[in-house]
This record gives structure tokens, sequence and C-alpha cells, in this order.
């Protein structure tokens, strides 16, 4: 792995990235089979929730016992489990690894938690009551008025018809009394960073068969029974969990909104904007050394552990010297 005049130490863990259906979490299996001292952290929004395995595609029972993972089932699906959260939960798994001499691959599927764990990202509190006030002026142009007003800075980044972004920047700045531009370069700005960045990917269509072939095989593992005991007895997964790809589209068919074949093809449908969408998210990291596949993600598994080696174990006596490791 190399970047172009970036002379940021490397702290010794490989992030894996790529879309919904890539392979990445077999391939990231594989690679810590064979090499020891191997731990697999899961950079997944949905993943972390209890009891949503078959859907999220969690590593099996087995594959959690021959090799160590975390965040994967760590809150109940009724709770919500904001980025700071997951952020901080990332950093402790780091530092507890680090610590046992060991060495991380995070494994990444959701854009936004991926960027929070590499560039170490400010999130900006929530403030609702704030946002519900907004929302209560219609006019989007008045609020990007007001916007400019308060934090020219951010408004010239935000496209004056962006009604939610520009709900946000001033929800953040009200909140706060501080500029929301304050809260760091912001997402378009891709600073050096630690870390070591793979991503993976298969053709479009490729990756839209897979897509449709992964539905197929969780619906025959339980997919709907998984999804018939989340909702049971009157049960509420939180406003996240809810719309998990997937989850959302079986719990409209277990309500008898649907059948289930038309729950699973809207799903599939669904699951391949999503993985456009985290195709465009990554390719604009410029940080990401990609990997074209063909048939299947192990085809790239030499050049993955290559790189692996190449940025070694010489960084972990650093890594446990400096709490601040990221």
């Amino acid at each position: 792995m190399h970047r172009k005049n970036d002379e940021t130490p490397r702290n010794g863990n490989l992030l894996i990235v790529g879309t919904t259906a890539s392979g990445k979490s077999s391939l990231a299996i594989e690679l810590a089979r064979r090499r020891p001292n191997v731990e697999i952290i899961s950079i997944d929004s949905m993943a972390i929730y209890k009891g949503m395995n078959i859907g999220t595609a969690t590593p099996t029972i087995l594959e959690q016992e021959e090799i160590p993972h975390h965040l994967i089932n760590i809150v109940e699906p009724s709770e919500e489990f904001a980025l700071p959260l997951f952020q901080s939960a990332v950093e402790k798994a780091l530092r507890e690894i680090a610590g046992r001499g060991n060495r991380a691959v995070l494994v990444g599927g959701t854009g936004l938690h991926v960027r929070a764990v590499v560039d170490r990202l400010e999130v900006p509190p929530r403030f609702l009551g704030i946002k519900d006030e907004i929302e209560l002026i219609s006019e989007t142009s008045f609020l990007y008025r007001k916007l400019k007003d308060l934090d020219p800075s951010a408004a010239s980044k935000i496209e004056p018809g962006n009604r939610r972004r520009i709900v946000r920047a001033l929800e953040v700045t009200l909140g706060t009394g501080r500029p929301f531009s304050s809260f760091g370069p912001g997402l378009d700005v891709y600073p050096p960073s630690p870390f070591t960045q793979i991503g993976i990917r298969f053709s479009r269509d490729l990756n839209d068969l897979r897509i449709a072939e992964r539905y197929k095989m969780q619906i025959e593992d339980g997919f709907v029974e998984e999804v018939r005991d989340l909702v049971s007895d009157g049960r509420e997964l939180s406003k996240t969990a809810s719309q998990a790809l997937g989850y959302k589209q079986l719990i409209s068919y277990i309500e008898g909104e649907n059948t289930l074949e038309e729950a699973i093809e809207s799903a599939i449908s669904s699951t391949r904007r999503f993985a456009r969408r985290q195709e465009k998210w990554f390719r604009r990291d410029p940080r990401i050394e990609w990997l074209n596949l063909e048939k299947d993600p192990l085809e790239v598994l030499e050049k993955v552990i290559k790189v692996f080696d190449e940025i070694g174990v010489n960084t972990l006596n650093e890594v446990v010297k400096t709490p601040d490791y990221l």
C-alpha cells in the first residue's frame, strides 16, 4: 500500500472496504487464518444488533470462535447506537487488540462509520427540538440565507436547495453556539491517516447477481423466522434497526402489507441501489487502493496478505506505547 506524499506512520492495522455482498468478511477471515494474532473488527452499523445475524451476513458462531470478532451483537435491536458510541467502541477494541500484541483487520461497508473511525471525525451532537423548530419553516431559501449569516463557510459548501444538509448545519450551529464548519474539514476532505485501506469490487452486474443470490440463501437459512422473532410479542426495533435492508421489507411482509416474493424483490432492488451509493462513497476516497474481482474475493487474498505484511508488526510497539494511537 503506497500513499504519495504521506509520511503519516502506519498503525499496523488493515481496513478492507467494499459494497454489500462483495465478500469483505470472507476475505478478512481467510487472511486471519493465514496470519497469527489477527482480530477482526466489524465496521457495520447493523451487525452491532443482537439477533440480526442472517440478514446482516454476520460471521457464523464457528467463525467467531475461531477468530476473535468485535462490534458484533453488542446492543439490543430496540436501542439506538449513536455514531460517537460506535467510534468509542472501535477505539476501545483497537487499544485492547494492540495491548495483546495483536493486529486488527477492520471490515467496513458503512461509509460514514468507516470515515468516523479512519479520520476520528468529531460528530456534532443532535438537537432534535431545534431541528423540529427549523423544519416548521418551509422556505428552504430562507433557511439557506440564515445559514449564510451564521456560518458562511458551511453555507459555501452546501447547495442552496439541499434542505437536509442546511437544516442539519443550522441545528448544530444553533444548538452548540459554534459554527457547524468548526467541527472539522468535512467529508469531502481526505487527510493523512494511519490506516491502510484496501477496497474490493466486482463488476456492477456481478455484484447485483451476488446480492440476489445472497437473499435466496438467507431466506433458506431462516431470515423470515429471524425477523418474526425480532418483532414478536409487539417488540419494536429502533429506528435504525427497523430500516436495515431486508428487515424493513420482511417486516412489511409479516405485517401483511405485501407477499414474500414482493418483499424479497423490494429488498434486492433496495440493496442494489444501496450498493451503488456505497461504491460512490468509497470511490471518492483517494486513500483506498482498489482490487478488482472477477469471480471470488479470495482471488486477491495473496495481494491483501502482501499488503498486510508490508505494513508490518514493527508499528505495534509504537501503538502500545502511545494511547492516542490513531
